[in-house]
């Protein structure tokens, strides 16, 4: 739903997106595309929340000598920025080849250009290592970081509004004299932290996604800043927060999961570490 509202056509809102692709495309339209993001998920974010965890016990250990030490809010910030980096090395592809998976559906009419064969909606990848072939191939490398300058500007301030947010509201709702929180506030922070990062993240993940999406059929943007103009131009301001919904509700429960599995992993770990090392 994200990726259609954001870099489709013809969707007036989250409703009427719901009911286009459920009538062209049945239940098995809402899952085009999950194949690679499944695959890959594992990966991205223990990647992402490793380079996080061990840049804050970095910073601690230079700071303060101790990297076991509760990190400042500066710390969590520059932490959060470095995990932002790298995410769009690692993820920038993943999302590519889902977005045009997602966006193959879209009529060669709409893309005012003649291809073959040229019935409407036929599908250009058969699946996504055949979409990371044939983007590779035809685009190179630069291809398949098509996008990246758009999710370097939607990640790197969207992870310092995603872990700030989760440390703060944490610390706050975890009762004194708790060492760590408890899932229920994790939970509950985690869910928070995600919807209003994914929420104020909506602007430049509408770049990212016409960006990613444009290639499917031509390319209709020169780069990030051509891509603002051209859909400011030509739909106004309000371009700019398609999806904003979905985008904050879906944030809420990932987010809640992905905090809580990283701390009750955590937890686990040190346990282990405890255990044998008594």
């Amino acid at each position: 739903l994200q990726t259609r509202l954001q870099a489709g056509q013809g969707y007036g809102n989250t409703l009427n997106c719901v009911l286009t692709v459920y009538r062209n495309e049945s239940v098995a339209g809402f899952f085009k595309g999950m194949s690679f993001p499944l695959a890959s998920i594992a990966v991205y974010s223990s990647v992402v929340f490793g380079v996080f965890s061990n840049t804050q016990r970095l910073l601690s250990q230079l700071r303060h000598g101790d990297p076991a030490r509760v990190p400042a809010l500066t710390d969590v910030a520059l932490a959060s920025v470095v995990a932002g980096f790298v995410s769009v090395g690692i993820g920038t592809p993943v999302d590519l080849v889902k977005i045009r998976l997602q966006m193959q559906t879209q009529p060669y009419i709409q893309a005012n250009i003649k291809l073959k064969p040229t019935v409407p909606g036929f599908p250009v990848y058969r699946g996504p290592i055949h979409c990371f072939r044939t983007v590779l191939q035809k685009e190179g490398i630069a291809g398949m970081y098509r996008g990246a300058g758009a999710m370097l500007l939607r990640d790197v301030p969207g992870y310092c509004l995603y872990f700030i947010p989760y440390t703060f509201f944490c610390g706050r709702i975890t009762p004194d004299g708790c060492i760590s929180p408890n899932p229920s506030s994790v939970w509950l922070a985690g869910g928070v932290a995600g919807a209003i990062s994914w929420g104020t993240a909506t602007p430049m993940d509408v770049v990212k996604s016409r960006l990613q999406a444009d290639g499917v059929y031509l390319n209709k943007y020169k780069g990030t800043l051509d891509c603002i103009l051209q859909s400011y131009q030509n739909e106004g301001l309000k371009v700019f927060f398609r999806g904003i919904t979905v985008n904050a509700v879906r944030g809420f429960p990932t987010s809640s999961a992905m905090f809580l599995g990283y701390e009750l992993s955590l937890k686990a770990m040190k346990r282990d570490q405890t255990e044998a090392n008594p």
